[in-house]
């Protein structure tokens, strides 16, 4: 999909990942309406200095917006669209657990009302931020899309396969190509402040004790958000199929142990552990088998964990 005069909806682009593909877009002459509730998970004031270089950018339209609201989509959303990069959700394995009802109804509903919106407006390419997640407790690891093994532990799991189904659905009635993109613990500047490398991070610098769960083997896929970005844009692109679930990771297992050793390097300070018994909804590894990516979009992480913490840092820094 070439640049010149493509109009791009964004959903969640104040958020992390959504804010670092805006910025992208924008700079590769795309012009960007982004679609963001500023949901309370964390403070609004973070969202908007997620956007604050691009908020006067002339080929960007903001429009607070909850998707959940239909009629507000069809009422706010009036130009002609070329694709929607959909990566509006309730974010969070725990909390999904205390608020099951809300997860249903902003990443199951709001995916419904988002994709019945391209049906109407003849939107052909749909890019969706699934989970790897979905594939629950699975010890086929590396995990590989064409596992149909999907065991969810938790109401977000369930959600984002839900959200890959009735992608399936619209393709294969109303031609949408949708292309669901299996994201992989992503990690770097503008991080969540619920996430771990975020979280621990903070922590260790003002001498705060860490959340440490279980014994430390539990193991994450930990994938840069530039990375990240490159596959985004790779889907966005994609023309071959209709029909595609993609994993995004960076194939490469980190212990708990071993990111806090890294953090400790990185932040050059010791980290205060705080031990704790595991939490219901977490799995024990996450772990991506990319070569789908790369044959399709041309996708090949590049940052390991240790050169993104170390931009991270710089970033948490000067915050």
């Amino acid at each position: 999909m070439q640049s010149l005069n493509k109009h791009i909806i964004v959903t969640g682009g104040a958020g992390f990942i959504g804010s670092h593909v805006v910025e992208y877009l924008l700079k590769n002459n795309y012009h960007v309406t982004v679609v963001d509730n500023y949901d309370s998970f964390y403070p609004k004031e973070t969202k908007q200095k997620n956007l604050s270089a691009v908020f006067n950018h002339p080929n960007f339209i903001f429009h607070e917006l909850d998707i959940v609201d239909a009629k507000a989509i069809d009422m706010l959303l009036t130009e002609t669209y070329h694709a929607i990069i959909h990566l509006a959700a309730k974010a969070g394995v725990r909390p999904s657990i205390e608020n099951p009802i809300a997860y249903q109804q902003t990443n199951v509903t709001g995916t419904q009302n988002l994709l019945e919106f391209a049906r109407k407006k003849s939107i052909q390419q749909f890019v969706y931020a699934s989970s790897s997640s979905v594939y629950g407790i699975n010890r086929n690891i590396p995990w590989v899309e064409s596992d149909g093994l999907l065991n969810p532990i938790s109401p977000y799991a369930s959600t984002k396969i839900s959200g890959e189904l009735l992608g399936h659905v619209y393709s294969h009635l109303y031609d949408i190509r949708f292309i669901g993109l299996r994201f992989f613990t992503v990690f770097g500047p503008r991080q969540r402040p619920d996430l771990a490398i975020h979280a621990f991070c903070k922590k260790i610098l003002n001498n705060e004790t860490i959340p440490f769960f279980g014994d430390g083997n539990t193991q994450r896929d930990y994938t840069y958000v530039d990375d990240i970005v490159k596959g985004i844009i790779g889907a966005l692109n994609y023309d071959k199929t209709n029909y595609e679930i993609i994993n995004l990771g960076n194939s490469h297992a980190v212990s708990l142990a071993e990111l806090v050793n890294t953090l400790e390097t990185v932040l050059e300070k010791k980290a205060i552990i705080n031990k704790l018994p595991e939490q219901p909804g977490d799995v024990p590894i996450t772990f991506s088998n990319i070569s789908k990516a790369k044959d399709l979009l041309n996708y090949t992480p590049t940052t390991s964990l240790k050169d993104g913490v170390i931009r991270f840092k710089e970033w948490l820094v000067s915050q």
